[in-house]
């Protein structure tokens, strides 16, 4: 079972995709992680990759799919795999189509005006990068190492807004993409009441805890 996470910024993807990994045993796939470890390894494609990354350009579509390409013929990836980050536009999901066979995407839902009130909350411990939420933390220290709390850029608001414009200009065209196969849930309650449906959605697709 192939399965594809939609979602704004801040929406609450990783946290659901962890939850989906533990219980039906898929493997979650980030571009991000897998261009980290092909840089890392020092690999051909991994230099082809710094090239772009080092001046801050898009890594080219056909690149990306060549790694993933990859990466789904391991042997964990058999139970299927949480494309997660990937794809982002329309073009990326008809190349996504030569390599894998997509059973659903899961759309998780929440409005921008809360993302914006939740990432501009969020402090992140700089010793052993615990995160806290200011709406319902007040301490200026982690209460697991004591290190300092402190806001990353990227959850500042002018940044949140800003990625959360090019989210809906690039990636919300995928709903339409995807709609034969879309599932959509609300990610305003606690993460168990986000996950239950989805579980139960998946469950029904035949996914097997």
């Amino acid at each position: 079972m192939n399965i594809i996470l939609l979602g704004a910024p801040g929406s609450g993807k990783g946290t659901l995709a962890k939850k989906i990994t533990k219980d039906f045993g898929l493997v979650q796939i980030s571009t991000g992680d897998l261009f980290r470890g092909e840089i890392a390894g020092g690999s051909e494609l991994g230099l082809k990759l710094k090239s772009y990354m080092d001046k801050g350009q898009l890594v080219p579509d056909e690149l990306t799919i060549k790694i993933l390409s990859q990466r789904i013929t391991k042997p964990d990836c058999k139970k299927g795999v949480i494309f997660d980050g990937f794809p982002r536009t329309v073009a990326q999901a008809e190349a996504l189509k030569n390599i894998a066979k997509i059973d659903s995407a899961v759309l998780i839902d929440l409005p921008f005006e809360e993302i914006e009130r939740r990432a501009v909350a969020r402090r992140v411990c700089s010793k052993c990068g615990e995160i806290y939420s200011t709406l319902d933390y007040a301490g200026k220290n982690c209460a697991k190492c004591h290190g300092e709390l402190f806001q990353r850029d990227d959850d500042k608001l002018e940044t949140v807004r800003l990625r959360l414009e090019v989210y809906e200009k690039t990636t919300t065209p995928l709903i339409d993409f995807y709609s034969d196969r879309l599932f959509k849930v609300s990610s305003l309650g606690s993460p168990e009441d986000t996950y239950k449906p989805v579980k139960n959605f998946l469950l029904g697709l035949g996914g097997k805890k």
